[in-house]
């Protein structure tokens, strides 16, 4: 259940008898199961007028929540109430993930929701990884003395980071050189995953350099040879080293490489903590060699307790997110304001202009498509706009405040936005001034 719903349903149509059926209980989440984001799900904590067909049917549900410890502070503060929610009502939930930050228990506990932790940790006696801390800022110089036949995976923490070290690298090695990150319109970034993948896979062998930022985190199933990566925090180092030796056993004397110097992404309104970064580093230097699945449960034990996070950025906004969420009067909001108030996503879609100039007649034609109304022209619009999705990206706030955007009527209430950029399919939107670029993703 995401915005691209029908559009994956029409692609998978030979399988499905009744699409419009299908996407109906499917919004309905009247499904056996239903697969989506926390935003679509836990918007009912805001308790706006007529959240409770959504409540009620979470109350005879099973609620599976993935990975955790991704989670942004607002969003834990709303999985936090939801999931209280949930339980009064007679819901039941699972927290599947790598790593638990001890926040989370302690948070729940505070919460009133009970809940039985496993025995022990299902993990593999497997030691797949071998460390290196370079006391260093992340340079291509060091990565290229390790290219010899190797598929290396490059991680940075921003994007502008992850260029610098695409256009160095590139320098050397020319189209062995390849760059993914979030800036790029949906069918390049759809190419780009499909080679990674490709690269990465187990059984490929040809030598390789993929430069990426957190995007290959967790949604990409990919296995390099060697990781070269900046140091973010503990919990986004294990889920990168998940990226190398994904299912093998270590063979080599080291295959990751950690830089904690200069660490790029790193302040008071950037994504990384700066006390959760620098107690992630302190840990680290306690390691050296090979480290074991244990090991590094451990480490996430000491490093995201509650105790260890009181006073951080981090833990304070989890808790102030909490404490407003709850503020409201129940129907205080309307339900359009609570979307508003939960998504907080700082990024416009849009079009860059070289892409619309290249692609003129074709994206024309399908904004002339869904301008059509009638019931009977339903299903060639929901068509028409998952073709015009390949040529869009989420343009960061920052980028759109950079830049000028040129709105385009589609239908009588909505526009198109095209964002006066450059741009190409190796690098994705480029600024006139790239040293006011630093985002993350």
């Amino acid at each position: 259940m995401h915005s691209e719903t029908y559009g994956q349903y029409l692609q998978r149509e030979k399988d499905i008898q009744d699409i419009e059926e299908y996407f109906t209980k499917t919004r309905q989440m009247s499904l056996p199961i239903t697969v989506c984001t926390l935003d679509q799900l836990f918007d009912f904590v805001f308790r706006y007028a007529g959240f409770e067909p959504k409540l009620a049917t979470l109350s005879y549900s099973k609620v599976i929540i993935d990975e955790v410890q991704m989670y942004s502070p607002d969003l834990l503060a709303y999985l936090i109430v939801g999931l209280s929610y949930i339980q009064k009502v007679g819901g039941q939930f699972a927290i599947l993930t790598a790593t638990l930050p001890g926040i989370i228990p302690d948070l729940l506990v505070k919460n009133g929701v009970s809940f039985t932790r496993a025995e022990e940790d299902f993990i593999s006696d497997r030691v797949r990884h071998s460390l290196e801390v370079v006391h260093e800022q992340i340079n291509s110089d060091f990565i290229s003395d390790f290219y010899d036949g190797n598929r290396i995976l490059v991680i940075c923490n921003t994007v502008r980071v992850a260029k610098e070290m695409y256009e160095e690298l590139e320098k050397i090695y020319d189209d062995e050189v390849k760059l993914i990150h979030s800036q790029f319109i949906k069918r390049d970034r759809n190419a780009k995953s499909d080679a990674i993948l490709a690269d990465g896979h187990k059984t490929s062998e040809g030598p390789c350099i993929w430069v990426a930022t957190q995007v290959v985190e967790a949604s990409l199933d990919i296995d390099f040879d060697l990781l070269f990566t900046e140091l973010s925090d503990l919990n986004g180092l294990f889920q990168r080293m998940g990226r190398c030796y994904r299912n093998r056993e270590l063979d080599v004397a080291t295959n990751v490489y950690v830089f904690d110097e200069k660490c790029s992404g790193i302040g008071k309104n950037s994504v990384i903590d700066p006390l959760i970064h620098q107690n992630s580093r302190k840990a680290l230097q306690e390691v050296g060699g090979a480290i074991s699945e244990a090991e590094k449960l451990a480490l996430i034990d000491r490093v995201y307790s509650t105790e260890a996070l009181a006073g951080s950025d981090y833990y304070t906004a989890v808790i102030d997110n909490i404490d407003y969420v709850q503020s409201f009067h129940t129907y205080e909001l309307d339900k359009k304001t609570v979307r508003e108030k939960f998504r907080n996503i700082n990024s416009v879609t849009v079009i860059p202009e070289p892409v619309f100039d290249e692609n003129r007649t074709e994206i024309e034609g399908y904004m002339a498509e869904i301008s059509k109304s009638g019931k009977e022209n339903k299903r060639s619009r929901m068509e028409a706009r998952t073709r015009l999705a390949e040529f869009m990206m989420d343009a960061p706030g920052y980028i759109v405040k950079k830049s000028e955007l040129v709105k385009k009527e589609m239908t009588k209430y909505e526009t198109i936005s095209v964002l006066k950029c450059n741009y190409s399919s190796e690098i994705g939107i480029i600024l006139k001034e790239p040293s006011q670029e630093n985002l993350f993703f």
